[in-house]
């Protein structure tokens, strides 16, 4: 894996050591670790090899709650996302998952809320999932329908979250539902709701192109204690925003590990490859080809990390994160395209790195809000400084 921009001054010291602590860690445990038929048991596995090594400490605030910071440290956790996703599609899927899925805890728990999921979720031993899209209300989270009722020391929740990854495997689910103190999305708020907790069932299993595990949930008179509110009412919509501005960047992260490891594959090929009576990589057309596979990457890993180190020195970056999602992604999605043509007949054979690779990104281009939503969040953000 290429870490040349290891060497911009978005880094510290101890950035560089965690990347190559985890890049050693990685060729060690995820070489050969292929994608298992049983998906959710090598999540499974996966969350816990993540948890016995130290890495997903960085998913969670808070030295007292398993953190390796006090605070979640964006462009940590983007390296670890970009490192994982260069050797495995899922492993990358598993140390996100934790950090989304658990993140609103971090920012908006009580001592006593983190002390009680966060060091599971460090060590491995719970999966967490962030349930906040609806089949209506997918990009436009105003229009959620799932409803939590005050039932004096509880909350009864009714309605259905989709395409919640983790869904069916996770131990316990941060879920944003109307609480109705306002319309729109100044009337949601946020909870946790553990797994097989009395009105709450997996409604159904999704399978998507890259294998991952989702889900459809239905709550139908779930009762949640009050206990199990994160922050106060009303403030989910804010919660889930905050979250999003973390782990957003780090999806743009993901797509540049992604993209990474397609330009290596398609250098490889390139190299490789006879091609009447020279080499593929002899040829101008595929010189171009590489010289925008890398200006792309590099493009999207500048605006990747100026979001990720703004909110490290406490920066609001909705802007920024959008910017570098939908740069991310789309690029991505183009060099790994071009891997594919430079593999050619071999680079659509189901098993190939660069198959597996286009699989992986174009579920990117749509996991925590697709390219249009990044594109109305920039431009409204844009005309309101205007």
């Amino acid at each position: 894996m290429q870490r040349d921009h290891l060497a911009w001054p978005f880094f510290d010291d101890r950035h560089r050591e965690l990347v190559a602590h985890l890049g050693v860690w990685s060729a060690q445990h995820l070489a050969h670790a292929g994608h298992d038929t049983d998906v959710d048991a090598q999540c499974r596995s996966l969350v816990r090899d993540l948890g016995a090594a130290g890495w997903l400490r960085h998913a969670v605030a808070g030295t007292a709650y398993g953190g390796t910071t006090e605070t979640i440290d964006t462009r940590a956790i983007c390296l670890l996302r970009e490192t994982l996703a260069w050797h495995h599609g899922l492993a990358d899927f598993a140390f996100a998952m934790q950090g989304l899925g658990s993140g609103a805890i971090s920012l908006a728990g009580t001592d006593a809320q983190r002390a009680r999921w966060l060091p599971r979720v460090a060590e491995g031993s719970a999966l967490a999932a962030f349930a906040l899209s609806e089949p209506e209300a997918g990009s436009d989270v105003a229009a959620m329908r799932c409803a939590a009722r005050d039932d004096g020391d509880a909350y009864v929740i009714d309605g259905e979250k989709t395409w919640i990854s983790n869904g069916g495997i996770a131990d316990f689910y941060v879920l944003f539902a109307r609480t109705g103190e306002s319309p729109g999305a100044r009337g949601i708020s946020a909870f946790v709701v553990e797994a097989g907790t009395p009105g709450f069932e997996i409604a159904e299993r999704i399978d998507v192109i890259a294998p991952h595990p989702l889900a459809r949930l239905r709550f139908s008179g779930c009762r949640v204690p009050k206990a199990n509110r994160l922050g106060e009412p009303a403030e989910g919509f804010k919660i889930a925003m905050r979250t999003l501005d973390v782990f957003r960047t780090s999806v743009a992260a993901a797509a540049l590990g992604f993209g990474r490891r397609a330009l290596h594959e398609g250098l490889a090929r390139a190299k490789a490859r006879p091609m009447f009576g020279q080499r593929l990589a002899d040829f101008q057309l595929t010189q171009a080809r590489l010289a925008q596979m890398a200006t792309t990457i590099d493009s999207a890993a500048l605006l990747t990390y100026r979001a990720a180190w703004l909110r490290d020195q406490g920066r609001t970056v909705t802007r920024e994160a959008a910017m570098a999602k939908m740069a991310a992604t789309e690029g991505a999605q183009q060099v790994i395209d071009a891997a594919v043509q430079l593999w050619g007949g071999a680079g659509v054979v189901h098993g190939n790195v660069v198959e597996s690779l286009y699989r992986e990104i174009r579920a990117l281009r749509i996991y925590e809000g697709a390219t249009e939503v990044q594109q109305l969040i920039i431009g409204r953000d844009l005309l309101k400084e205007a």
